[in-house]
């Protein structure tokens, strides 16, 4: 084995290490050894240790902070562009959803709320805010709205769950597609404290309206989605006519 190989092992078996050792307790922000201990502890030298952390730093596993140490990133739950509720999101990756904070009112849609769920302006519609919550964790404030003649009685309800699944079983309201966009924007100090992060902290903003199977536009949603713990995964199609892309 050449000198540049054991050493390759070397840095693999570091890396390994410090897996196991996030995968078997440390938490996110919490700290990792130091380049000595853990050289001392692995019998390597600090080169290698850290030829091992900038690995992981390069696959965001963890962060460096100059002066304090190496500490777990936390993990992001990647989103894909399709159109599926918070709930479904989580379930699917073994997260459990959640509810919190949730205030609800009815009022006056409006002239720009109208417009998009084709009403008139003085049609009341239902307003629900909450903070949803990932194993217990803040992930996103959602404000929606609907109309109130397309749920009598929403007001009562147990909102801690998944609203369109509340929306298919109780008022027999499928979605079948929405219109949606995302942007980056930061967090003002009010949601920032709503979400447990610091104020300015990046987000995603995504609004959305959503059309049940008879063509009604029924909901508009807007959500601001934590930065560090939330991401979009997109998948490009292909030209369909089968001609390549320049460059």
């Amino acid at each position: 084995m050449s000198a540049r190989d054991a050493a390759t092992g070397k840095s693999e078996r570091v890396r390994q290490h410090l897996l196991d050792m996030i995968d078997n307790g440390l938490g996110p922000h919490e700290k990792l050894p130091t380049e000595r201990q853990l050289a001392d502890l692995l019998d390597v030298s600090r080169l290698t240790v850290r030829r091992a952390l900038s690995d992981l730093t390069n696959q965001n596993l963890v962060y460096r902070i100059q002066g304090s140490g190496t500490f777990v990133r936390p993990t992001r739950i990647a989103k894909s562009i399709e159109l599926t509720s918070f709930s479904e999101d989580m379930r699917s990756r073994g997260l459990q959803p959640g509810s919190m904070a949730i205030e609800i009112n009815e009022e006056p849609a409006g002239a720009q709320l109208a417009a998009v769920l084709e009403l008139t302006p003085g049609t009341a519609v239902t307003s629900v805010r909450r903070v949803r919550t990932a194993d217990g964790t803040r992930m996103c404030l959602e404000q929606l709205q609907i109309p109130s003649h397309l749920v009598p009685g929403l007001t009562s309800k147990d909102l801690t769950g998944s609203l369109y699944e509340l929306l298919a079983t109780r008022y027999r309201i499928v979605i079948d597609h929405a219109d949606q966009s995302i942007r980056a924007t930061v967090l003002d100090p009010e949601d920032a404290e709503r979400l447990g992060v610091p104020a300015y902290s990046p987000a995603f903003e995504v609004k959305r309206t959503a059309v049940d199977t008879r063509g009604r536009p029924v909901e508009r949603a807007v959500s601001r989605y934590r930065g560090d713990r939330y991401s979009y995964d997109i998948t490009v199609q292909v030209n369909p006519r089968g001609t390549r892309a320049n460059g």
